[in-house]
């Protein structure tokens, strides 16, 4: 409860005299209390090395937060330095900070003297509101935490596509109609996406990560590459924009699939710019808002982005205050297995598994894949092979470009890989070769056929989805939604042969 932990307390709103402290993820103007005020920002090469983060994530966030220095010019004081509290340290003036994104940087400002900690800012719906309403539920005889329960009454407390006391089109949500598989002729609903143009600060940083590693005193996972997602709230308007006016129209549809040789399909691109603070998703939702209104675009695409960023985001960002901090080390599924080394590496080389190879091989070339592939593709596989959550959620913090431990302990913990026993997620979100091959263009090539389960030839996801349920099922036996693939169980005459042949194929690239 917030009167029981410091870092959950209600804190003021504002402090316009003082020099402003902003962390990387906070590198908007809506973090400020006037357009005037002095800042403070701070370059801290430890964060890289205590993590092997991707190295398109490690550019991305030095170079926005490089970028944010040379715009605020005399504003801002920009130390690069080695850790934080070195950076603080030289510092003598008093500092007011937003509220930051994580229980060890909260803990970190709480604890520094002439640090005056605010309210956490960047989201739609703040602290307070959230807990009012979720004040009762998910104890015993309250009401379920559901996410869809939170997007509706966001969307009437903020008046987002609403039409009097009623949501516009007559219901709140148009998911049904945004499950399609890939277009029949394997091509992108949607124009490619706006990408930005490196300038001398990507050089510079590219520079420094360079020598930096050539040191040994960081090293890297992925592919270095030109920058593909924004550093500056100039950036990310164009992109919101090329979205708004050339992607949103096709979004909602084929939302969920996957294309080979389409990484973007319709998507946004962002989630990043969101999360390190570049764009206020206020902003977003009013703007995607104005846009269906004058444009007249399809309900379906502009409610599905609309849901993602001030429902699922917001949603996330709230539960991983809410539930805890203890809620990271939750392992309802006694999942236990270690992060493969090609996992870990982001090397595809040796799979055979076309969707896996895939997935991994964008991954490694970009830092980042839709939410489909993250959930279904790679989460699917840990959640089947047993890889320990905790080690999961690491793995997704460092390797995707808006990866943040805010991000990444609820949607791995919880909707992922099913490790808090269904707070989330009333189910494990486990399937077969099926789901796969019904919403991509993957499985076609592939060496392996998504209809069997034994054999050379056997789908590694429709065998481990069958090797997976006999693993837990003595933990999912009371779930009424497993109670039908479980019994499904004791159906298959080859079920001995299905667990022993994925026991024996376990994490090994396949």
């Amino acid at each position: 409860m917030a009167d029981e932990d410091p870092a959950l307390a209600d804190f003021p709103a504002r402090a316009p005299g003082t020099r402003r402290w902003c962390f990387a993820d906070q590198l908007g103007p809506h973090f400020l209390d006037d357009p005037h005020q002095d800042v403070l920002l701070v370059e801290a090469r430890s964060v890289f090395r205590r993590r092997r983060f991707h190295r398109q994530k490690a550019h991305l966030v030095l170079s926005a937060l490089r970028h944010r220095a040379a715009e605020l010019g005399d504003r801002a004081r920009f130390l690069q330095v080695d850790t934080y509290g070195e950076a603080l340290d030289s510092v003598d003036e008093p500092l007011s900070v937003c509220a930051p994104t994580t229980w060890a940087a909260r803990d970190f400002v709480l604890g520094r003297d002439g640090v005056q900690v605010l309210a956490s800012r960047g989201f739609v719906t703040d602290e307070q509101t959230f807990r009012r309403w979720a004040t009762g539920r998910g104890t015993d005889g309250g009401k379920r935490l559901l996410m869809d329960d939170f997007y509706r009454a966001a969307r009437q407390h903020h008046d987002v596509l609403m039409d009097g006391a009623d949501p516009t089109g007559g219901k709140y949500n148009f998911d049904h109609d945004n499950r399609e598989p890939p277009p029949a002729d394997g091509r992108s609903p949607a124009p490619e996406p706006w990408l930005p143009t490196e300038d001398e600060v990507d050089e510079e940083v590219r520079a420094d990560l360079d020598r930096w590693e050539r040191d040994g005193d960081v090293s890297f996972v992925g592919a270095d590459g030109p920058r593909l997602f924004p550093a500056t709230r100039r950036e990310t308007l164009h992109r919101l924009r090329d979205f708004l006016t050339h992607r949103l129209a096709a979004f909602g549809p084929h939302e969920d699939a996957m294309l080979a040789d389409e990484p973007w399909l319709a998507h946004s691109l962002l989630s990043a710019p969101m999360n390190l603070g570049l764009v206020d998703p206020a902003e977003v939702v009013q703007r995607a808002e104005q846009a269906f209104r004058e444009e007249d675009l399809p309900l379906n695409s502009v409610e599905g982005f609309v849901r993602q960023v001030m429902g699922w985001r917001d949603y996330i960002w709230h539960l991983y205050w809410h539930l805890g901090r203890d809620y990271r080390g939750r392992n309802a599924l006694d999942a236990r297995a270690a992060v493969p080394a090609w996992l870990a590496d982001l090397d595809p080389a040796d799979l055979d598994a076309a969707c896996l190879s895939g997935v991994v091989g964008d991954l490694r070339d970009r830092g980042w894949v839709h939410h489909i592939p993250r959930l279904m593709v790679l989460g699917n596989y840990a959640l089947q092979r047993g890889i320990d959550p905790a080690a999961m959620t690491d793995w997704f913090h460092r390797t995707f470009v808006d990866g943040y431990d805010w991000v990444m302990v609820p949607n791995v913990v919880g909707m992922s890989q099913h490790a808090d026993g269904g707070v989330l997620a009333t189910k494990p979100y486990a399937s077969g070769g099926a789901y796969i091959d019904r919403m991509s263009d993957y499985c076609g090539g592939c060496r392996y056929d998504p209809r069997k389960r034994l054999g050379e030839d056997a789908c590694p996801f429709t065998a481990g989805y069958w090797g997976f349920l006999d693993r837990v099922e003595p933990v999912l036996r009371g779930n009424r939604r497993m109670a039908q693939p479980l019994a499904g169980l004791n159906r298959l005459k080859d079920l001995e042969a299905v667990v022993e042949q994925e026991r024996a194929r376990g994490t090994d690239p396949f």
